[in-house]
């Protein structure tokens, strides 16, 4: 389990190749890579800036890593999300989950994303091209997503 929340970019693939190196069980790697859109909501976005709570969101990230790793037998995850101002097209977050079976490691990158975008406690403010700008809501269809994984029923998706 590896946790990072930074200003600086990072390479999928070299984070890749760090979590899974030397570790033979691993039959499986899912990696997810968020971007920094240029058109959301009807308006073309020209950076977007992310803020946090030091502390307060490690702790939420690694306590959904754990929940994870609690559902599926997972080999190692990583979950990277930066903060602070990101044009678009840069790298937001990274989630990868690696497990013995490719069904546990995508189940799991899915988990992770879903309950990343609902429960870490980032907010984002999206500036337009026109110089205006605006904080972006939670949206039902994360709240859709998220709600699909019922923490009583094991690694199992709710119907």
């Amino acid at each position: 389990m590896a946790i990072r929340v930074q200003r600086e970019d990072f390479d999928v693939g070299t984070e890749i190749a760090a979590l899974t190196d030397e570790n033979p069980r691993i039959g499986g790697v899912t990696s997810f890579t968020g971007l920094v859109r240029d058109m959301t909501e009807g308006a073309q976005t020209s950076a977007m800036t992310l803020e946090h709570y030091p502390g307060m969101t490690e702790k939420m990230l690694a306590a959904i890593d754990a929940e994870a790793h609690d559902r599926w037998p997972l080999e190692a995850s990583l979950i990277i999300h930066r903060y602070g101002r990101l044009e678009a097209g840069d790298r937001i977050v990274l989630v990868i989950a690696a497990s013995p079976h490719r069904d546990d490691a995508f189940e799991a990158c899915r988990f992770l994303i879903d309950w990343l975008k609902t429960r870490a406690p980032f907010w984002k403010l999206e500036e337009s091209l026109n110089g205006s700008s605006r904080w972006v809501e939670a949206k039902e269809a994360d709240d859709d997503a998220a709600a699909r994984w019922n923490a009583n029923d094991g690694n199992k998706r709710a119907g």
